[in-house]
């Protein structure tokens, strides 16, 4: 049997969430509640617990999902217990989520359900989880997918769900977050920054950006920092050199996203090159 094996963590830079990985097979939550929404999906086993009145089970796959204040429990709902990654929310951080969805004050989203089935959003919980554990993220990378998870949250599960503001063309403020990157692109930038920049909400920033240029603004970002890497390397610098010129950690990082974009590897395109 599995040892049962814990580990917490906090990310400032989302607003102070705090994460947990953990599997447990003995542990046996009595009844309590949290301050925050608690959300998280089960990646083996299956999760038992009291919620909203009911008994339910939460098997792999699914998303698991408490209301602050709400009384609930927690069991193993299979002998083997229950694997799952969790986020712990500050009910604020929903509140203005909700309220910058749909551009007006809105009241705390609420979510009857315990247990969704949400493939895709599902996906989207633990793969960014998994990201924020091991620190392979970009500051605007893990702020542009944390706050996409809270809209679509939100928006497909929150009861009633807010009134969604309707993404307009906004020209001049996606112009003044492009001229931004590319003046800045090997510096560590936030999605407040580019928000800020732009005139525009976080939340509508992230959705009026990859609604005209087709991208989320991280992987805008790191398209630019690899056409700025290549026009380097043309030059003759070395790769760790334009690594570190671009905003790369390192020439690893570098040459994963040189290849993912272009099709092979800054040393294959320096060879190319020299060769003409």
């Amino acid at each position: 049997m599995l040892k049962e094996r814990v580990k917490l963590w906090r990310r400032p830079e989302l607003g102070g969430v705090e994460l947990l990985r953990a599997h447990y097979v003995a542990q046996t939550f009595g009844r309590h509640t949290h301050e925050g929404f608690a959300v998280g999906v089960i990646e083996d086993g299956a999760l038992g617990f009291y919620y909203h009145g009911a008994n339910v089970i939460a098997p792999a796959g699914m998303i698991n999902l408490v209301n602050p204040g709400e009384v609930h429990t927690g069991h193993a709902a299979t002998r083997g217990g229950w694997t799952y990654r969790m986020f712990y929310l500050d009910a604020d951080l929903l509140q203005e989520a909700a309220a910058q969805i749909a551009d007006r004050p809105e009241a705390l989203p609420f979510f009857r359900a315990g247990v969704l089935g949400d493939e895709p959003l599902a996906h989207a919980l633990r793969s960014l989880h998994a990201g924020l554990e091991t620190g392979e993220l970009s500051r605007l990378e893990a702020e542009s997918r944390f706050l996409t998870l809270l809209t679509q949250l939100i928006e497909r599960h929150a009861q009633p769900r807010p009134r969604v503001r309707s993404v307009r063309p906004e020209p001049a403020a996606v112009r003044r977050a492009r001229d931004y990157i590319e003046a800045c692109y090997a510096e560590n930038l936030s999605v407040r920054d580019l928000a800020a920049v732009a005139h525009l909400s976080p939340f509508h920033f992230i959705r009026v950006f990859q609604e005209q240029t087709g991208l989320p603004p991280h992987a805008y970002l790191m398209q630019t920092r690899v056409r700025r890497a290549q026009a380097l390397l043309k030059q003759g610098r070395r790769i760790v050199d334009a690594a570190c010129a671009t905003g790369f950690a390192d020439q690893s990082h570098l040459t994963k996203h040189f290849k993912r974009a272009l099709g092979y590897t800054p040393g294959q395109y320096r060879n190319s090159i020299q060769d003409a």
